[in-house]
């Protein structure tokens, strides 16, 4: 019921107007979301990197099904990516991309489109020297997914992959992408995915992570650990060191708002810390989508404003 009451918020105006004026949206907005605007999303780069952490900038948006909203939305990456490399900033910044968000549910030529686009981004990002990661998204996609991220890096072999530990296939997919100079973010995952595909309870959903973790890290590609979990923090940082894995060769990965602290704990020990950036006029609907996916998040994001360490 909940899940379904956050689904149809999601798609009131009237809704959206009430929230975005409540004091306590506010607060969620500002704190989780760097802003609406290209320039606002360089500047929380350009102070993230002040504090020697880098980023990883998506540009609001997903389950796209005009042509026209796809181009809007690459011209987008286009204009943030020239504008971090004329601040200078690309030595520390990314992008990672959504194919929903870029054209893959335009009927039966999505997932083209959807390449072409991201194709047209990540050149753009190697021009700018840096580059691009392509998120992952519910269990249906991760075939597509996958094939995009396969013919990218054909042209683009410093694309990033996004793994989701909760689901019951990615051991194997870690092992297909745990070689040379594959950069693989694992998260735990946060779609509301069924049982017969992925791990439904907190527990288990942990313990695949760490046997993705222990994969990725006994492996010869570049590990992005993404987690604000303190044990797994501490589980990557001994697989690290037991596998003679120097600080450099793999990173951490966190959400701009949570757990900023730890973010910097990590960074004064010498590790590489990663904060993924949101932006975009779409916030009320993607932050509205993110509970909905799982609405156990509900309580983490209330928490999360209670607490900034």
């Amino acid at each position: 019921m909940l899940r379904q009451a956050l689904l149809t918020g999601a798609r009131s105006e009237r809704l959206r107007k009430l929230v975005s004026t409540m004091p306590v949206s506010s607060a969620i907005v500002s704190r989780f979301v760097a802003g609406e605007t290209a320039d606002e999303a360089v500047e929380a780069a350009r102070r993230l990197l002040a504090d020697g952490l880098q980023s990883s900038i998506d540009h609001l948006g997903e389950d796209t099904l005009d042509r026209e909203q796809a181009t809007r939305t690459t011209n987008a990456y286009l204009t943030l990516l020239e504008r971090l490399s004329r601040a200078g900033l690309t030595r520390g910044a990314e992008v990672s991309v959504k194919l929903s968000a870029i054209g893959r549910a335009l009927g039966a030529d999505g997932e083209k489109i959807a390449l072409d686009n991201a194709r047209t981004i990540a050149l753009a990002a190697q021009n700018a020297g840096t580059t691009l990661t392509l998120d992952m998204e519910e269990h249906t996609t991760v075939d597509s997914t996958l094939s995009v991220l396969h013919e990218l890096r054909r042209d683009f072999p410093e694309t990033g992959a996004v793994l989701q530990a909760y689901l019951h296939r990615t051991e194997a997919d870690c092992r297909d992408l745990a070689h040379e100079g594959s950069r693989v973010r694992l998260c735990k995952g946060a779609y509301n995915e069924p049982p017969f595909v992925a791990y439904q309870k907190p527990n288990d959903v942990d313990r695949a992570f760490v046997r993705c973790l222990k994969i990725l890290m006994a492996g010869q590609g570049y590990p992005m650990v993404a987690t604000h979990d303190p044990r797994l923090i501490e589980i990557a940082s001994a697989l690290a060191m037991r596998h003679d894995r120097s600080r450099g060769s793999y990173e951490f990965q966190m959400l701009y708002g949570i757990r900023p602290q730890e973010q910097l704990r990590l960074v004064a020990l010498g590790d590489t810390v990663r904060v993924y950036v949101p932006y975009g006029d779409q916030w009320y609907a993607y932050l509205m989508r993110r509970l909905a996916e799982r609405p156990a998040n509900t309580g983490f994001f209330v928490r999360s404003l209670l607490t900034r360490s």
